[in-house]
């Protein structure tokens, strides 16, 4: 069993936003496994997958960002996964604007949706892909900053990181070790 989680905010006004980078990479991973969100439980729109005969839970916290972890414990505990098998999909201020970075474990950074799961599920031992958004023209507060629409010019870029994100997610499901995911996905 897998759960992956891609981090953002329900409502249709933050759809194309930066925070949402997590929701639109797990919609994408939905897309290519032929899933639809269909469910509402544990506080997240879920869709369910098989993959080589292994149920894959792909989730979207309706808890809104900063209350994230509250979903997440809930499916964790409902579906018993335990945190090498879960997999958190976000935004990164840190990271250039559609750079991927993926790594097996870490620290919650800046981010609050993370600091949440973290708080949560105490431990930070598990996988995640973080989507980079930092865009060195743009010069306003963060906060302004990840709740602002991404630039029409700027899909394109996003959309690639979000399809490499939703690939890496499907590589993961599929039982490839984390190492072999990062060291694919993972450029300079």
């Amino acid at each position: 069993m897998f759960l992956i989680v891609g981090l953002g905010n329900p409502e249709k006004k933050y759809e194309t936003t930066f925070h949402n980078m997590g929701f639109l990479a797990v919609g994408e991973a939905a897309d290519k496994l032929g899933v639809k969100f269909k469910k509402k439980e544990c506080e997240a729109s879920v869709a369910e997958a098989f993959l080589g005969g292994e149920k894959v839970i792909l989730a979207r916290p309706v808890t809104y960002m900063n209350a994230s972890g509250r979903a997440v414990k809930q499916l964790m505990a409902k579906y018993k996964v335990p945190p090498e098998n879960l997999l958190v999909i976000y935004d990164d201020f840190d990271l250039p604007k559609g750079k991927l970075r993926i790594r097996a474990s870490g620290s919650a950074g800046t981010h609050n949706g993370m600091r949440s799961i973290i708080g949560e599920i105490g431990c930070s031992e598990f996988p995640r892909i973080r989507i980079g958004i930092k865009d060195p023209e743009v010069n306003i507060p963060i906060i302004n900053y990840v709740l602002a629409e991404i630039r029409r010019e700027d899909y394109p870029l996003f959309a690639a990181a979000c399809s490499d994100a939703a690939d890496a997610a499907i590589r993961f499901a599929r039982g490839e070790d984390i190492e072999h995911v990062m060291s694919a996905f993972n450029k300079n």
